[in-house]
Formats: C-alpha cells, structure tokens, sequence
C-alpha cells in the first residue's frame, strides 16, 4: 500500500472538525488565547469628527485669511457651540471638533495676536479625521484567530472587557525508551537525555495548547498501556515519542489498540518522520487523538511543525497556515533517495536560503541555527544554486 505523503495526511487531519469548548475571559488575559467569535464595531470609530493635529479649526467656506478666536479646545472636552462666521477655535490633536469646522489651519502656518489668527501661508489639508474614517458601527473588526497584542489594543478601543475564547486543548507529552533519563539526571551505559518530552511540551504551549508531561514509560506493554489509558482519560490529545516503528521494542501501535483506539494511518512518506502514527479514541461520545511520533528529536519536531500544530488549531476552531517566504538558494542541494518529501533546514540572510549542514534526524541542534525547514518534493533529487524557493519559516 503506498504511504500518505504529508499533505495527504494534513486533509485527513484537518477533515476532523471537532467544535471547541469556549469561555468568556477578561481582555487582560486574552493575549495568546483563539479569539472564538466575530467582533464588530459597536460605533463609529472615531465616534465624532477630530483633529488630526495641533492647530485653529475653522470653516473652509469663510472668505479671507483672518479668524476671530473664540475658545480653546483640549481632547476629551466638548464644544459650547457650533462655529460662526469668521470665527476660529484653538484645537488640540485629538480634541471634538466643533460643530460648522471642517479644517484644521496648522499652527506653524498661522500668526495668533490680540485674539485674531491670521493665515501665512495656504493650508492645503484638511487636517481632520472624520468620523467613522477607520471603522463603521456594525463592520467586522476581528475574526477567529490568535490574539496577538495589536489585537488587544483592537479590543480595548472598541470598549470591550472580555472576549469570548477558545477553551485551550490539553496536550499530554508521554516519551518512551528505556534508554531514557530526564535533564539532569546522570547517564548509564546506552542512556540518553529525553529532549523529545521538554521539545514537544514547548511546542504546544506557543501553538496554544496547555501541555500535560507524563514523563518517561520505559519499554514494557503494561506501564505503556497504564499510562497511555491515563492519559487519553484526561486529555483531548497525546503525544507519544518513540515506540512507532518495526522494532522488537516497538509497542505503541499494539497498546493503542488494546486501548481501543482508531488508527488513521501509520507511517508517511516523508523524511524525517515516517513512522509517524495518527489515532482516534473515543469514550461515552468524548474524542481523543493520539500522534505517535518518532523518537528522533528532529524528526519529532518537523511532524509537529507539518500536522500536530494544524489539529491544535483545529481544536481551538482556526485552521494553520504556515508562514512562507520566497528566497535564492544559496547552495545546490542534492540526495540520492527522492521517494519522499524531505524538509531540510535552512538558515535565511540577505533574500538567500542558507542550507545548514545536517546529518539527519538526530541531529538537533542543526535546528537552533535554522530559520525556515527547505522542502524537496517527491521525484526531485537536485536543486541548483540561484532556485527560488519558498522556505517554511520556524
């Protein structure tokens, strides 16, 4: 049976539209969190006619160049009254303008004595922000999506307190291998530090999920089906590294079974990442998912990156879309296998694509130096130094 390629298996994922649970939240709180309703203004914004600077607003009907001066106007105060004949009214940027006054006269082009201004040079702008220029009441301002702190500021001027948001997923992270120790710890013969546990509970945090560490299950069929049954019990989906391919040792597929889960698929073809493994399980009507990913650490991060994150979204009602830029290679990069889709770290400068040295999935730290992950489709065993390309940032 031929594999999934990635994008294959992202529409197998993304056809899964579970509906998110929401609450109500204070505004303070909302940054990070998935904005879960549409927002729309409820006035005009700016609610009334403003300066858009310092100056004398005055009627731009009036004939002449000399203006009586009647009041000063501060932002936050109202006019006393509308604007007659001849009249000026000193203005502060931001301040209501008054009633007949549509133009503001800067004051670096007027001359003030005696209570009259007197106009120097033409003003040729209008100087005023009218009201309702940057939002009509009732136009959509804000959509589902990650609140970011612009939005915030969105939120707050248009006099909102709270915002309805996505309830965040929990996330467990559960690695296996008896060859594993936790940061910290001292190593044994054959041990190594567990990276993929740390990594993947980061990862979900910044894609808005709340992670769960179930820690380290060593290779034995009944600790692995105690704690993967705990786990899914609590949490809408897991993450398992390790114990996904053919090996003796290799036990996630069968205690997923056992557990009563729905395998999707198993294994893709792509590099890193193929033995990559996606399940359902469903109790008293509750889904949970289940992601087997590899045990080598860069493999587990670009299947993050490809398909965990994009279910995230769709647990918090969003759909992914990963940031892409367009850049020379700077480099020919070649390989002898090009059965699968292979992503490749790249550093980015200057408008290039910097291919990193990199000597395969286990090689993690080839990661902190790359910006964006270079794809190689299918079929395609060379790319010459000068292709553009577009680079999948990180």
């Amino acid at each position: 049976m031929a594999l999934l390629s990635p994008d294959q298996a992202l529409e197998a994922i993304e056809a899964l539209v579970p509906e998110p649970r929401t609450e109500l939240i204070p505004l303070a709180e909302a940054l990070g969190r998935a904005l879960a309703e549409e927002v729309t203004a409820p006035q005009d914004s700016p609610p009334f006619a403003k300066a858009a600077m310092d100056g004398y607003a005055v009627r731009s009907v009036d004939p002449g160049t000399r203006y009586r001066l009647t009041a000063t106007l501060a932002a936050g105060e109202a006019p006393a009254r509308p604007l007659e004949r001849g009249e000026c009214v000193k203005i502060m940027t931001g301040a209501m303008m008054p009633p007949g006054a549509d133009k503001v006269l800067r004051v670096e082009f007027v001359r003030e004595r005696d209570g009259v201004v007197e106009l120097l040079q033409e003003e040729p702008y209008a100087n005023v922000i009218a009201r309702g220029e940057n939002l009509k009441a009732g136009e959509r301002v804000l959509g589902p999506r990650i609140l970011e702190p612009r939005d915030i500021g969105v939120l707050a001027s248009l006099g909102r307190d709270q915002v309805r948001a996505a309830v965040p997923p929990l996330v467990g992270v559960l690695a296996t291998g008896s060859e594993l120790r936790n940061p910290g710890e001292s190593l044994g013969p054959g041990q190594i530090y567990n990276s993929n546990g740390p990594q993947l509970c980061a990862q979900v945090a910044g894609a808005g999920g709340r992670p769960r560490c179930y820690g380290i299950v060593s290779d034995e069929p009944a600790l692995l089906r105690s704690a993967v049954q705990r786990a899914l019990e609590e949490c809408e989906l897991l993450l398992l590294s390790g114990g996904v391919s053919m090996g003796e040792l290799d036990f996630v597929p069968a205690v997923l079974r056992d557990c009563g889960a729905e395998i999707l698929f198993h294994k893709l073809a792509v590099k890193p990442g193929k033995p990559t493994l996606f399940a359902r399980w469903t109790r008293r009507g509750r889904p949970a998912y289940i992601f087997g990913l590899p045990g080598n650490p860069v493999s587990a991060y670009v299947i993050f990156e490809l398909l965990v994150q994009p279910l995230l979204y769709r647990l918090l009602g969003l759909h992914y879309r990963p940031r892409q830029v367009a850049a020379l290679l700077a480099d020919s990069v070649k390989r002898r296998d090009a059965e699968r889709v292979e992503f490749r770290p790249v550093r980015l400068e200057g408008g290039e694509a910097h291919p990193l040295s990199y000597h395969g999935s286990s090689h993690l730290n080839a990661l902190s130096e790359a910006d964006a992950l270079l794809r190689l489709d299918s079929g395609v065993q060379r790319l010459e130094k000068g292709t553009r390309v577009y680079v999948r940032l990180l």
